[in-house]
């Protein structure tokens, strides 16, 4: 087995065990045709797409990157903080996961009840757009809007109905992003914050409150994102340099689900074996 990888390096891919539309070694095979040789899978809040993933990988030739997307909150702001290579075993960050989930359940049940009294929807029709095990959440009501007629697509869902000031938004439980970070870091794994600056600085993290995410031992940014902006992109460079941080480039992958594609942006082989080097936790599986 060979312990080397060779980019396009893809991070950050969605499979229907979260709120991606195709199954894990589909995820892959994506990926593999538009040219990623090295990809990660980062499903929401959870990591049972690995195996799988993993397996499909590394029968193209592919290096794969076990990782996930542990959904935190800082103030108003959603922040996502991408894990790479950490143990999935670590009690407790399965914790923490597993509480995230059971959560989202109830937030997205109350969600439809909600919806049900203005419109023709149903648990049963959530349940529909999911995989057993699933991570459900937003997406899949979105998708069983589309699937009852009431909507086109997941982006009219979101624009729409699902949007906070039509009234049915319901807030979920998430960790603040130092915690998630901490989780991460002591699972052995490294931490990089998912697309950070999407809605201008503004939006962003302040910067204090992101030094003291450092100081905990974040590992980078996730700068090369379809929806972060110029400005914000600069910002985080700085930071980044004056840290002597990972900086990634990922797609964002979710299938059918947004139109993102595999390999739109990608991460660097230095910094790929930066992430590697630093992480304890587990290792890449190689062709």
């Amino acid at each position: 087995m060979a312990s080397s990888f060779a980019g396009p390096a893809d991070l950050h891919l969605h499979s229907n065990q979260s709120d991606g539309t195709e199954a894990p070694a589909e995820v892959m095979r994506q990926a593999h045709a538009h040219g990623v040789r090295t990809a990660a899978l980062t499903d929401h809040d959870r990591t049972t797409g690995w195996q799988e993933a993993g397996d499909a990988a590394v029968a193209l030739g592919m290096t794969f990157i076990p990782g996930m997307e542990l959904s935190a909150k800082h103030e108003w702001r959603s922040v996502h903080v991408l894990g790479y290579l950490f143990d999935p075993a670590d009690p407790a960050l399965r914790a923490e996961t597993d509480r995230i989930r059971d959560d989202r359940i109830g937030r997205a049940e109350r969600i439809v009840r909600s919806i049900g009294r203005d419109y023709d929807l149903h648990w049963d029709d959530v349940l529909a757009q999911t995989t057993e095990d699933a991570t459900v959440g937003r997406p899949h009501i979105a998708d069983a809007l589309v699937a009852r007629g009431i909507v086109r697509d997941r982006t009219e869902a979101f624009d729409g109905i699902l949007h906070p000031r039509e009234g049915y938004y319901e807030p979920h439980y998430a960790p603040d992003p130092l915690t998630a970070v901490q989780l991460i870091t002591e699972a052995g794994g490294v931490a990089i914050i998912a697309h950070p600056v999407t809605s201008g600085r503004d939006r962003m993290m302040p910067v204090p409150y992101i030094e003291r995410l450092i100081g905990a031992g974040l590992g980078g940014f996730e700068i090369d994102h379809r929806e972060n902006t110029a400005a914000g992109k600069r910002m985080l460079h700085e930071i980044a340099a004056a840290h002597d941080l990972i900086v990634t480039g990922s797609s964002d992958y979710h299938g059918t689900g947004k139109p993102n594609r595999p390999g739109e942006n990608t991460t660097s082989d230095e910094m790929v074996a930066r992430l590697i080097a630093r992480a304890t936790g587990t290792t890449p599986r190689y062709p």
